[in-house]
């Protein structure tokens, strides 16, 4: 079953990561203008969250194999209809095509959670993160596929920014299909869940909404926002100081390998240190990783030290946040409650990655950096006030 998992995220993987490296430019293209490039990503985060509820209500009734499969394809038709929106310089075909993309990140955030439906509870960290860390290897490719991308463009007939979304489709029907045909037995289903009478969205989840549940998303939710904001207009940030788009594909992927490189190790560490101080860890990273960041200039090298440090405070936040919103839930609930995580994280990044284009547009890099910084502080209160709860009872 985990490997089943974790061989669709690299397959995945690579259609996300070639995403993330153009789809900024491709609206910012298409559009004229710098200040729109943010929507990419808030479309691709708001399409997440239109699917996330859907599907995670599908694995209540059916299991978790039918809306994974379901996903990656609505993924892979939105990748098409993005290119169509770049060959025809039509906005409104773009972002629309973005939308359906982020149904692909639905997909693959949904796989991390179907990775603890029959693992031993003092076992969530680890078995969530070695899917999460199967992600590296296809999200370190993609985005390096700019140029080879640019390449199979020009053979296509297509703009050269829309040639790495090819792969994306590619990797994406394939995703699909592997979860389709090897994802049996169904995971969810051995654990006792996705039963069709099975009550699912947000009022079945809400009254399980509370304690180390409600840490566990809020710490998903902010991590998500700070990450995505900051990613968001780096590429834009890069251009528009003359870095090259094969340096911005680089740093894009290495940002990338920080965010599922040392996912095994935030899991190791969420079981045996412990969720909440893994998650404060992972907040002084952010932290220092926007600092680097915001205070990078012109220099292509601080900023891949920031992103890739970015990337860390994200694994460390997400694994943790999400063993630890899990650690107490039945199999019964847990779609529900992990659909609603997921919902909460994708429109956290959607406000992230909208506020990050006013915000860089009005004020520039640094101040945008700033600002996410201030993210980190209601997680670390509550994360504390958490510990000296549970130190007193």
């Amino acid at each position: 079953m985990l490997l089943t998992l974790s061989a669709s995220q690299v397959v995945g993987g690579i259609g996300n990561g070639a995403g993330l490296a153009v789809g900024a430019l491709i609206v910012k293209d298409v559009s004229g203008s710098s200040g729109w490039a943010g929507m990419a990503t808030v479309m691709l985060t708001l399409g997440a969250a239109l699917f996330t509820l859907p599907l995670a209500s599908l694995a209540s009734r059916a299991g978790r194999r039918p809306p994974l499969t379901l996903g990656w394809l609505l993924g892979a038709s939105g990748a098409v209809t993005t290119i169509a929106g770049a060959q025809w310089t039509s906005l409104f075909i773009t972002l629309l095509g973005l939308a359906l993309f982020g149904a692909s990140t639905a997909a693959n955030l949904q796989s991390r959670f179907a990775a603890v439906d029959l693992a031993e509870p003092g076992q969530f960290g680890r078995s969530l993160s070695l899917v999460v860390w199967s992600t590296t290897i296809g999200a370190v490719i993609g985005p390096n596929l700019t140029g080879p991308g640019a390449t199979l463009a020009g053979n296509l007939g297509i703009p050269d920014l829309a040639g790495p979304l090819v792969f994306s489709a590619i990797g994406f029907v394939l995703a699909g299909l592997l979860i389709f045909v090897a994802l049996r037995p169904d995971p969810l289903i051995l654990a006792g869940g996705g039963n069709s009478s099975q009550r699912s969205g947000i009022r079945a989840a809400l009254p399980h909404v509370r304690g180390s549940t409600l840490a566990g998303i809020l710490t998903v939710g902010s991590a998500h926002a700070v990450m995505v904001a900051v990613m968001a207009m780096t590429p834009v940030h890069m251009q528009d100081h003359g870095a090259a788009l094969n340096v911005i594909g680089l740093t894009i992927s290495l940002h990338i390998a920080g965010m599922y490189a040392l996912s095994p190790v935030m899991g190791w560490l969420s079981d045996r240190w412990g969720a909440r101080p893994t998650i404060l860890l992972g907040q002084s990273v952010l932290l220092f990783a926007v600092f680097i960041a915001g205070t990078s200039g012109q220099s292509s090298t601080q900023i891949s030290v920031g992103l890739v440090l970015l990337g860390v405070g994200w694994s460390a936040s997400v694994v943790a946040g999400s063993a630890l919103l899990s650690h107490d839930l039945a199999p019964a609930v847990r779609p529900a409650v992990q659909g609603l995580s997921d919902l909460t994280m994708n429109l956290a990044g959607a406000g992230g990655g909208l506020l990050a284009g006013l915000v860089m547009a009005g004020w520039g890099f640094g101040t945008l950096n700033a600002a996410a910084a201030v993210l980190t502080l209601p997680v670390a209160f509550v994360i504390v006030a958490g510990r000296r709860t549970i130190a007193t009872v």
